[in-house]
């Protein structure tokens, strides 16, 4: 009787322990295409022999679940997924600015080239230099004088247009890393809270909040993609997270607990009172582009604005008359280039003597062609054209290598996240084998069970009738 009894037990167990191990493969299968998510997996453990008047007697069995997790393999995921998201970050910047130039900009394995579109500086200032030879073939011509003062008007508006895209192009970048710091701070906190609640859950059987690990590995990576950071577990299943400082690693997360709170400042990120060392995420990137590539294009197209503006002044107005100049003596950056307020149709002059002089035409045409030397003091090298097709052909080139570094990241990332997919990923072919394992054990201990109460029930009616 003890032994039917021993046995109906051990059935019972048995039924438990398949149903538990088939509810894990459901979950296996629901979460199939959770990014987050590490395949879950049963394992059986026998809970040993007890010796019995009647013999031994089997105590049966239980489950435990634990995950198909490698911490090796997700530290590469951050890593990569980081690298990857600084250079899309640039990039993205990078095709903003250089579409606020307004050339067709063409790349090839060996050279970049520029092409002027009507809407480009480069058409603009070919029209104002173009406008004055003609005035200088036309020298009293009222309509030729009327076209030098429109393209003048138009060429200072598309200075000014370019240079206002490309500040918009900069705060966009600041708004970016504005919003990725706040991002950041609460992924730190949930990751905090989550740290907390694995160490309760898990004080008695370590490894077995699963589902929070699976909310705090997805917390991380999408820190990781806007900053780089390191990762340690401390025996109570909670996460150090830290990020690397001017001196050495700052702590973000200790246990439950944000240590250093992050904040954004002139291009600066810092953790606490500690300016961080950031080489890759979206926000690293952001900052990288703005305050190299992109700053770099408006101070050279501000060095153009300053050169043709001296330039001409000086073609111009040779005796430095007061009031002479023909474009604003004050306005020499992008932003900041303007007509003189003197300067219409009526007021403009073509040369210096008799009403045919073309002397001064010719002299601001000819700047066009005039070669420029920083070590001569000049703001630029080279001729005003060259100047320009170099510097846009520089942002081209940016913007290539931008692309070509995302295409081969990306490459990788997905190499690495296919390797950890194959140990932490679902397959639907293994689980559905699975299933259909644990169903028919599962069937097998159902009519285990059922033979064990029929022998059981007989045996109490016998009894009852003796």
């Amino acid at each position: 009787m003890s032994g039917l009894l021993t046995s109906l037990g051990s059935a019972a167990q048995a039924l438990n322990a398949q149903s538990q191990a088939i509810a894990v493969v459901s979950n296996n299968i629901a979460n199939v295409n959770n990014p987050d998510y590490a395949e879950e997996t049963p394992t059986f453990n026998d809970m040993g022999m007890v010796q019995t008047a009647e013999g031994p007697e089997s105590l049966g069995l239980t489950v435990s679940v634990s995950q198909q997790r490698s911490a090796v393999l997700d530290q590469m995921v951050r890593q990569e997924a980081s690298v990857t998201s600084g250079f899309t970050a640039q990039q993205s910047l990078l095709q903003q600015a250089q579409a606020a130039l307004g050339e067709n900009i063409t790349s090839s394995s060996s050279s970049t080239s520029s092409t002027a579109t009507e809407s480009g500086l480069s058409s603009s200032i070919d029209a104002f230099f173009n406008a004055f030879e003609n005035l200088a073939a036309n020298p009293t011509d009222e309509g030729a004088k009327e076209t030098v003062v429109e393209q003048a008007g138009v060429l200072t508006d598309r200075f000014q247009e370019v240079d206002q895209n490309l500040a918009q192009v900069q705060s966009n970048a600041d708004a970016q890393v504005t919003s990725g710091v706040s991002s950041a701070n609460t992924l730190l906190q949930d990751v905090a809270t989550l740290n907390s609640q694995i160490a309760s859950f898990e004080a008695n059987d370590p490894g077995s909040a699963v589902d929070l690990r699976d909310q705090r590995e997805g917390d991380l990576e999408q820190l990781a993609a806007l900053m780089p950071i390191s990762i340690s577990e401390n025996s109570q299943g909670e996460d150090t997270v830290t990020a690397a400082g001017g001196s050495g690693p700052v702590t973000l997360v200790s246990n439950g607990t944000v240590a250093n709170a992050l904040s954004y400042s002139s291009g600066t990120i810092s953790a606490g009172s500690t300016a961080l060392s950031l080489a890759s995420g979206s926000l690293a990137g952001s900052i990288t582009a703005s305050t190299g590539a992109v700053q770099t294009l408006r101070t050279s197209l501000d060095a153009l604005a300053a050169q043709i503006v001296t330039a001409v002044n000086t073609a111009y107005n040779p005796t430095a008359t007061a009031g002479g100049d023909f474009f604003d003596s004050a306005g020499t950056t992008a932003g900041t280039i303007a007509v003189a307020s003197g300067i219409s149709s009526s007021s403009l002059t073509a040369g210096t003597g008799s009403a045919g002089d073309n002397s001064i035409a010719t002299a601001v045409a000819a700047v066009a062609n005039q070669q420029f030397s920083t070590s001569g003091g000049d703001d630029i090298d080279g001729t005003i054209d060259s100047f320009y097709g170099d510097t846009a052909s520089n942002i081209g080139q940016a913007v290539d290598t931008a692309n070509t570094q995302v295409t081969d990241q990306t490459n990788v990332q997905t190499i690495v996240t296919n390797q950890r997919n194959s140990v932490s990923g679902v397959s639907l072919d293994e689980e559905m084998s699975h299933l259909m394992t644990y169903q028919t054990a599962y069937q097998a201990s159902s009519e285990l069970f059922s033979t064990i109460n029929t022998m059981l029930s007989e045996l109490i009616t016998d009894l009852t009738a003796s």
